[in-house]
């Protein structure tokens, strides 16, 4: 029995294949959408993929179930609260699925969904009665549990699903064997909880000494710590936690149907009737000359989280890309179930080479030049666009901090007169946040190069709500 993970880092999702070579047989646990990996690698090992788990729905991106039903005829299975369109087998606890040396016994464990599932995993040859490891999904993180409010969990409040997920890890997950290997379907940066560790695997006797969560506490001290600073959920979590339970076209089909070039004109008129421009090319590229009207998000990012925050699945994208780059930008979207793109600019920028009136620019500024102009008459307005716990941890004096995914309804907040110097941490998150002021008739922007670290590292002075209190 061979079990490997794979991790996306721009979604921060750990998915697994386990192969039996005995038996030729092999599962995959909370797949992407994109499945080919999980097809080759299983192939190399001689084996055929005939399982295809879902620890829960999740919110954060569109599974790969259908994908492996469609390609290798993979028998769905899920735990048996779940409710969905398509054929799938339901797991109750104790539930085993033997191939060859292999078992994979069902644990219910609720709580970041109602139907949420662990698995444990044996190796046969070691072993029938400890689990060699269990696959948590989003109830047993790394450093952290899955949060019980996301909207994921429909019909069913924060409240008592928080009591679930109290019950899943005191009777069941922190019994399991201290030296059980803990695989959880997320890692640090995921917004399926708060404090997600950078490591994606340990062991059942490691988190029950470092897990904040898994420390003895009551049921009441347990909910409230699990429920507060939790990071707001992305606009288009409840567009994937809906569709990960319906019957729907495959990423090929998708993808293929995506993958359509666009003249200038074409692209000019869907504009026109609403379509949003997506503009995936790095920062420094899409300041210097973008199509008049695109947002940018680029790919060098959390570039499916950030789209579906500033994107929507009502109006179709167009994108507008480097040569080469178009097929990834339509895959990257479709992992997140943003299925809406009408094609690409053809060519790319260079459609724009005899059109300069449709090419528009955002200035560039360095922490140092931009200190430099604070302390002149009449300083720009800068605008920090970092959520509220990075703002309070350090900020530029005088700094307004609207979080990029409430500048649009924000927008009124910022003084239309004068200019404005957008920043972010690094850099990423003040170019999408330049785009959509640009895009709400701003023109008076400028975007600060690397962000709040590069004014950290030019040594320029910084104040926090400990500062303002005494009085610094």
């Amino acid at each position: 029995m061979q079990l490997k993970q794979y991790y996306l880092a721009c979604l921060s999702h750990a998915s697994y294949l386990i192969t039996d070579a005995k038996s030729k047989t092999a599962a995959v646990v909370d797949p992407q959408r994109d499945v080919a990996q999980y097809v080759d690698d299983a192939k190399a090992a001689g084996c055929q993929i005939k399982y295809v788990f879902l620890t829960h729905f999740h919110a954060d991106f569109l599974a790969g179930h259908i994908e492996l039903r469609d390609q290798v005829g993979a028998k769905i299975l899920l735990g048996q609260r779940a409710e969905c369109e398509f054929e799938a087998t339901k797991l109750k606890d104790g539930d085993r699925i033997e191939f060859g040396d292999t078992r994979l016994q069902i644990l219910e464990t609720p709580g970041h969904t109602p139907e949420g599932i662990s698995i444990l995993v044996f190796d046969l040859t070691t072993s029938s009665d400890k689990p060699q490891s269990v696959l948590t999904g989003d109830t047993l993180f790394i450093g952290d549990v899955g949060r019980p409010d996301l909207l994921a969990s429909i019909g069913v409040t924060a409240d008592e699903l928080a009591d679930m997920l109290y019950d899943s890890l005191t009777n069941k997950l922190v019994k399991l064997p201290d030296s059980t290997l803990v695989y959880p379907a997320h890692g640090a940066g995921s917004m399926c909880g708060k404090n997600l560790s950078k490591e994606t695997v340990s062991t059942i006797g490691e988190q029950k000494k470092f897990n904040y969560a898994l420390q003895p506490m009551s049921r009441e001290d347990f909910k409230k710590l699990v429920t507060q600073e939790q990071p707001e959920a992305p606009g288009y979590f409840l567009h994937d936690a809906i569709l990960n339970r319906q019957e729907r076209p495959s990423l090929k089909e998708t993808v293929l149907d995506s993958m359509k070039p666009l003249p200038l004109h074409e692209v000019l008129e869907l504009k026109e009737a609403g379509a949003q421009l997506l503009d995936v090319r790095e920062a420094i590229d899409f300041e210097g000359a973008h199509l008049i009207g695109s947002f940018n998000v680029g790919m060098k990012g959390k570039y499916a989280t950030w789209c579906g925050t500033v994107l929507n699945t009502e109006h179709p994208i167009v994108l507008i890309t480097d040569e080469g780059d178009e097929e990834e930008a339509v895959t990257r979207l479709g992992r997140i179930g943003f299925d809406n793109v009408e094609g690409y600019l053809v060519h790319g920028m260079q459609s724009l080479h005899n059109h300069p009136e449709w090419i528009g620019k955002i200035e560039r500024i360095t922490a140092v030049a931009l200190a430099d102009q604070l302390r002149q008459d009449n300083p720009p307005l800068v605008l920090d666009v970092r959520n509220d716990k990075e703002w309070n941890a350090g900020h530029l004096e005088g700094s307004l901090n609207i979080p990029l995914n409430h500048l649009r309804e924000r927008v009124g907040e910022i003084d239309p007169n004068r200019m404005v110097v957008v920043h972010c941490e690094g850099g990423y998150r003040s170019a999408i946040a330049s785009s959509i002021l640009a895009n709400l008739g701003r023109s008076n922007i400028m975007d600060m190069v690397g962000g709040y670290k590069a004014w950290v590292a030019s040594n320029l002075p910084t104040q926090s709500p400990v500062d303002i209190a005494m009085g610094v």
